[in-house]
């Protein structure tokens, strides 16, 4: 290995350990806060490259924010760098969520942090909002493909299709319509609409034939689930509930509870309750089996994919098709901005905009836009600020 190859392989695994360490706020806050250091900060891509990334990963099972990092590693270090991005952004998330199962099977306790997000989860919205603001800018390249993003905001929205088929709804949409350059036929649009509302049901149940006995056939459990997973963090936790609770009975309801808890306030993939899991079920070795297993088809799928992605990105047929899931990428991310502002700073028992946290978003916001203050300061000064109003302000 050279001096260069070392180097780059270097600076994948710094970046990608940091990320993985401060990556609050799930797969679409670490997108941006991948988009704002390899694009923005150290411009390894440029950010019609991040778009096409963004666009593919969504449209193949797996962690779409575990799966940009493989693939940017990949792009700037090789094979070599394809492992280290993948390894280093998961490995802080594992490490902290099998101390944490640790804890819970031997003490019966989870640890307190809700301080800590409480100022975080403002940060991580202001994030989020200046990453589509960027992407925003670059996918939107003409009226129809904005056209084509507001559509399918609007029917995932309000028919709840699965993200999935709302990014095949419009790739396939503007395929055929900025490909013809004609007026877009609405019968094609029905009939498109109502073929992916079938399928999504489909997608949603297929997955039921899961093996039965424990250590290996826990591994295989979860590399079927990491093989399947579309949709992210919430249909994982119905694969979970419907094989480990109902069908195998291996977890209780109350640590499956408890496992998702885990993965929601740790940093990193939320793929990592399965390390949580793991442990509960078998031990350590458990932990190894069920992470290995869960990761598995997303460093396989982007290895496969990776080398074809130029003829993909260049063809006359996929780069209509690319554009629109693009747009419809940045509609998705747009709509769960929507949720999670309405989930951060509503309080529940009040019924009332917490004004502290608005606070805290809105200077976020500010300083990340206007004066790009580097993502780790912002959350390391937002968990101080939160933990200080939390205890002193609000209890």
């Amino acid at each position: 290995m050279n001096n260069l190859s070392f180097n780059r392989l270097t600076q994948v695994a710094k970046l990608f350990l940091k990320l993985g360490i401060i990556g609050f706020g799930g797969p679409v806050a670490h997108i941006a806060m991948i988009e704002d250091e390899v694009v923005k900060r150290r411009q390894w891509l440029t950010q019609e490259h991040f778009l096409d990334l963004l666009g593919v990963t969504n449209l193949i099972p797996g962690p779409n924010s575990t799966e940009m990092a493989i693939h940017i590693g990949y792009i700037y270090a090789g094979w070599l760098g394809l492992i280290v991005a993948g390894v280093c952004f998961i490995f802080p998330a594992v490490l902290i969520t099998g101390l944490f199962a640790y804890l819970y099977v031997n003490y019966g306790t989870l640890p307190q942090v809700l301080p800590l997000l409480y100022g975080i989860k403002p940060v991580v919205l202001a994030i989020i909002m200046n990453a589509i603001w960027g992407l925003g800018k670059k996918a939107v390249k003409t009226r129809k493909l904005l056209i084509i993003a507001i559509a399918v905001g609007l029917i995932t929205w309000f028919a709840k299709v699965n993200e999935v088929m709302a990014l095949l709804l419009g790739g396939i949409l503007g395929m055929i319509w900025l490909r013809s350059g004609n007026q877009i036929n609405l019968m094609i649009i029905g009939l498109t609409t109502s073929t992916v509302l079938q399928t999504t049901a489909t997608v949603n149940t297929a997955i039921n034939n899961h093996v039965s006995v424990p250590l290996w056939q826990l591994g295989l459990f979860f590399l079927k689930v990491g093989s399947v997973l579309f949709g992210g963090g919430y249909l994982l936790i119905a694969f979970l509930q419907g094989g480990l609770v109902e069908e195998f009975g291996w977890l209780t309801q109350q640590q499956l509870l408890d496992a998702i808890a885990i993965g929601q306030f740790t940093p990193g993939p939320v793929l990592s309750t399965a390390t949580f899991i793991g442990y509960i079920i078998a031990g350590f070795p458990g932990a190894i089996v069920a992470t290995l297993g869960i990761f598995l088809p997303s460093f396989l799928l982007v290895a496969a994919l990776n080398p074809f992605m130029n003829p993909i990105r260049n063809s006359s047929w996929t780069r209509p098709f690319l554009d629109a899931v693009n747009v419809s990428a940045v509609a998705l991310m747009v709509l769960t901005t929507i949720q999670l502002g309405i989930a951060t700073l509503i309080l529940p028992k009040a019924n009332s905009i917490d004004l502290l946290g608005l606070a805290i978003a809105v200077i976020a916001t500010i300083l990340v836009i206007r004066y790009h203050i580097n993502t780790a300061y912002l959350i390391l000064g937002g968990s101080i600020i939160g933990y200080l109003g939390y205890n002193y302000m609000i209890m």
